[in-house]
């Protein structure tokens, strides 16, 4: 599980809004992207984002 204070300032890499923890996954609060969660750690990189 992703700590509380990582995911407050971890921002989208596309939009630099917030992001907040849903299902798994690090969901954009701006352009909604949805950033996967492995082994623990955010990959928040655009390429690797779902739409």
């Amino acid at each position: 599980m992703i700590d509380k204070e990582l995911l407050e300032i971890l921002a989208c890499p596309a939009c630099k809004k917030s992001v907040e923890l849903k299902n798994e996954k690090i969901i954009c609060l701006g352009c909604g992207r949805k950033y996967p969660i492995r082994d623990g750690i955010p990959i928040m990189l655009v390429e690797e984002a779902e739409e």
